[in-house]
């Protein structure tokens, strides 16, 4: 198991995202309103549509494309609609803030 420094927790807007790549992935960030960081594939599986650019409602993501509601925990897609995205489990340093992504 390895871990990869990825962002200060203090850097990432409460409901908010950020992005980075690790290798051929671009990865989101999203910082919810219990202040923990959820780490997802940055695109839906409907049309591609960044997620980083949806809006947070609780522990999901709206895509800004066409509306699809996906979990940031499981990666699953609410019905009706039907797809799944990566995620990556995270961890926060509780001392420095610090956030990484494990792998």
């Amino acid at each position: 198991m390895s871990k990869i420094f990825v962002a200060n927790l203090e850097d990432i807007d409460p409901k908010g995202a950020r992005t980075l790549r690790i290798e051929d992935t671009e990865i989101a960030l999203f910082k919810l309103s219990d202040g923990s960081v959820k780490a997802v594939e940055n695109r839906c599986p409907h049309k591609g549509g960044k997620l980083s650019e949806g809006m947070v409602c609780g522990t999901a993501v709206h895509c800004p494309l066409h509306d699809w509601k996906i979990d940031l925990a499981s990666g699953r897609v609410y019905e009706p609609d039907d797809g799944c995205i990566t995620t990556s489990r995270t961890e926060i340093d509780g001392t420095s803030g610090s956030v990484y992504i494990v792998l």
